[in-house]
């Protein structure tokens, strides 16, 4: 479970939640190769954290490094970095990162990283942007960042970056990884992936609830990912099963704490999981006070 930590001058410890797509649909393929999205953005109480520590030289150092990702990559040193350019701030920090949330997950774990970077740094650097302005900033790094931003459970349209801001159902969630990382390319990208399902209103979505909702990915992820659809068939047989986004995690809805750690303890050992608890505010603007 995420918990805020008290700041110190010049120091930050804040959380970066994961999130969950409650459903997903796409709609079709833009023209700029992109895809119309509809989806439920759901926050978790568990996720990645960010220590920031204010520097007056304006470098920006990111720890640890991650082997697979140069630093000039991370989504967390260029939201900073663009953060300098928009603002002509001469500041700087040292930045580091306890990394929960696998790579290629569909948990949100980069673009969260992202949108805390710039709420902290914006703190840090007394900067005091407009939320509007950060968001925009955010959509620059990547079509997650703005909901992670706004802090808020949303509906989204577009390539997920037109939000309205929704009350879910608080369940309590298994999040189970299969052990694989799933290239978010590869499955838009793929030949077989539904890109003519029918947009809806916001409101029929909500008026369906939980048990209507799918992810139009899951079909080819299944295909592509044979690991993925083992743990799909698992979790699925003891309770409603998901993936969220386009993979590798999946989730099942529970109604009670102690649904979710008997679940837990009779998950395969070959995979990994935990437990969670949903959310309607992010973690991130609670420790904020935003």
């Amino acid at each position: 479970m995420i918990e805020s930590m008290p700041e110190t001058p010049g120091e930050l410890v804040l959380p970066a939640p994961a999130k969950l797509n409650r459903m997903l649909h796409i709609l079709g393929r833009r023209a700029d190769g992109y895809h119309e999205l509809q989806t439920l953005f759901q926050f978790l109480d568990h996720g990645d954290e960010l220590h920031l520590r204010l520097r007056d030289d304006g470098k920006i150092q990111l720890s640890p490094s991650l082997p697979s990702l140069p630093a000039s990559d991370n989504l967390i040193v260029r939201a900073a970095r663009l953060l300098q350019t928009e603002t002509g701030c001469c500041l700087g920090a040292d930045i580091h990162l306890t990394k929960r949330l696998p790579m290629g997950g569909g948990l949100g774990g980069g673009s969260s990283d992202a949108a805390t970077t710039l709420l902290g740094l914006d703190r840090l650097w007394r900067l005091d942007l407009p939320l509007e302005r950060l968001e925009a900033l955010g959509l620059q790094l990547g079509a997650d960042v703005p909901v992670f931003v706004r802090g808020h459970a949303a509906w989204a349209e577009g390539v997920g970056e037109k939000l309205t801001p929704v009350t879910l159902d608080t369940s309590w969630f298994v999040v189970v990884h299969p052990g694989v990382e799933v290239a978010t390319g590869a499955v838009f990208g793929a030949a077989q992936l539904t890109r003519n399902t029918p947009p809806i209103t916001m409101a029929r979505a909500l008026q369906g609830g939980a048990p209507s909702w799918h992810n139009d990915c899951e079909p080819t992820v299944r295909s592509l990912y044979p690991q993925v659809a083992e743990a799909l068939d698992w979790l699925g047989s003891r309770a409603p099963a998901m993936l969220t986004g386009t993979g590798a995690c999946l989730f099942a809805r529970l109604d009670s704490p102690a649904e979710a750690r008997q679940l837990m303890a009779d998950l395969p050992g070959h995979w990994t999981a935990f437990t969670a608890r949903g959310l309607n505010l992010s973690p991130l603007h609670a420790a904020l006070g935003r």
